[in-house]
């Protein structure tokens, strides 16, 4: 079972004007969709403008890191969220994907020097997926679209304030 959704405030982006990337998987589109529309809500919440906020769909979870790498690379983009679902089966194939997803996200990340976040859920069955996915008004328990948009929105405030903190101080 998953655990109770607690709702934490939205913290406002210290960034004006700042850009944010949503790449979402087909695959289980439902879900990843509700995250989606969830991480928007967040994010233009927390300030980001509804026009700052570029989408992209691939087919899959193992094909966000491409896109992912594509959008990061742009000046423009302070960060990327993917979304995706992987769902256990009868073979380790969701192992394979969900493993592809996460590295290919991270390295993604590191080369690019920028917030790119893993919004892949994994799970063993579809229950526990919308569980997950989806906010409590539509039935769901946890809401990881919306806590996915928070970290970022925390991450890029505390890389700003990093960046602002090691800036040459003036006499």
């Amino acid at each position: 079972m998953a655990r109770p959704y607690e709702a934490q405030p939205t913290e406002a982006l210290n960034q004006p004007g700042a850009r944010v990337a949503l790449v979402t998987s087909r695959f289980h589109s439902d879900l990843t969709g509700a995250m989606a529309a969830s991480a928007r809500r967040e994010l233009t919440a927390a300030g980001v403008a509804d026009e700052d906020i570029l989408s992209a769909v691939v087919p899959g979870s193992y094909e966000l890191p491409l896109v992912a790498r594509r959008l990061a690379r742009r000046a423009d983009i302070a960060g990327v969220l993917c979304f995706g679902v992987v769902i256990k089966g009868e073979t380790t194939h969701d192992l394979h994907v969900a493993t592809g997803a996460a590295t290919g996200i991270q390295q993604v990340m590191l080369e690019t020097d920028k917030p790119v976040l893993l919004g892949v859920l994994t799970t063993n069955t579809l229950e526990q997926a919308r569980a997950r996915a989806l906010p409590p008004e539509e039935g769901g328990e946890q809401d990881k679209g919306r806590e996915c948009a928070q970290a970022l929105i925390q991450l890029l405030n505390t890389l700003k304030e990093l960046e602002e903190d090691q800036a040459p101080k003036r006499a």
